[in-house]
C-alpha cells in the first residue's frame, strides 16, 4: 500500500471517529454541563486576556519601587554612592516622578481595587460618581470621585487608611461625616477623592 495513501487517509479516518465521540460526549453533558465548559473557557480567556497583563504591569511597579528604594539608600550614603544618588538631572527626577503616577488607563483597577478594599472592611458603598479632569497642559489626569460609604466608624477609618495605602496615587479632599441619630452606630459619610495619573 502506497504509504502517502496511508498519511491522507489515516487522519480522516482518526478525525471520522472523533467527531461523534465529541458530540456524544457533548450530549452527556446536558445543559449545565455546556454552560460550566463555557464559564471555563470564558474564565481562561479573561485571565489571559485581562489578569496577564495586569500581573505584569504589578510586577513592572513592584521592580521600579525597588529601584527607586536603591536609588534613595544610595543617595543617602556617604562618598561614591552619595555622588551616584545626585548625577539624576532635574528633568530626569521629574520624569521619576511623573512615572509614579499609574497610567490613566488603568482608572478602572484603581477602582475595583477601591470596591475590593470596601467590601473587606465592610463599608457599604452607594451611587458613586466619577469625573476625569484632563487639563490640556497638565502632564497629569485627575479623576474626581465622589464616594458615599456606610459603616460604623472603626470600619470607614480601616477602609480610608488601606485605601490610601492600596492607591498611593489617590488624595482624599473631603469628607463629610452624618449620622441619623445619636443612638445609631452607623455613619454615613461622603468622601471626594481624587485619583492622580499619568497621561
Amino acid at each position: 500500500m502506497d504509504s502517502n495513501y496511508l498519511k491522507r487517509e489515516l487522519p480522516q479516518i482518526s478525525w471520522n471517529r472523533l467527531i461523534p465521540l465529541l458530540r456524544w460526549q457533548l450530549g452527556r453533558l446536558g445543559n449545565l454541563g455546556k454552560v460550566g465548559i463555557g464559564l471555563m473557557l470564558a474564565t481562561g480567556i479573561y485571565y489571559l486576556l485581562v489578569v496577564m497583563p495586569q500581573e505584569t504591569e504589578l510586577q513592572k511597579l513592584k521592580d521600579r519601587a525597588v529601584t527607586l528604594q536603591a536609588a534613595s539608600k544610595n543617595s543617602s550614603g556617604e562618598g561614591a554612592d552619595s555622588e551616584a544618588g545626585k548625577k539624576m538631572s532635574g528633568d530626569q527626577a521629574l520624569q521619576v516622578f511623573y512615572d509614579f503616577f499609574p497610567r490613566v488607563d488603568s482608572s478602572p483597577f484603581w477602582i475595583r481595587e477601591l470596591v475590593r478594599v470596601a467590601k473587606k472592611q465592610g463599608v457599604e458603598l452607594t451611587s458613586s460618581e466619577y469625573r476625569l479632569i484632563n487639563d490640556n497642559d497638565a502632564r497629569l489626569a485627575r479623576y474626581e470621585m465622589v464616594l458615599p460609604v456606610k459603616g460604623k466608624y472603626s470600619q470607614i477609618r480601616a477602609f480610608i487608611a488601606e485605601a490610601l495605602e492600596t492607591v498611593p496615587a489617590m488624595a482624599i479632599s473631603a469628607i463629610a461625616i452624618k449620622r441619623e441619630s445619636t443612638a445609631s452606630d452607623k455613619l454615613e459619610v461622603r468622601l471626594e477623592i481624587n485619583l492622580y495619573m499619568n497621561k
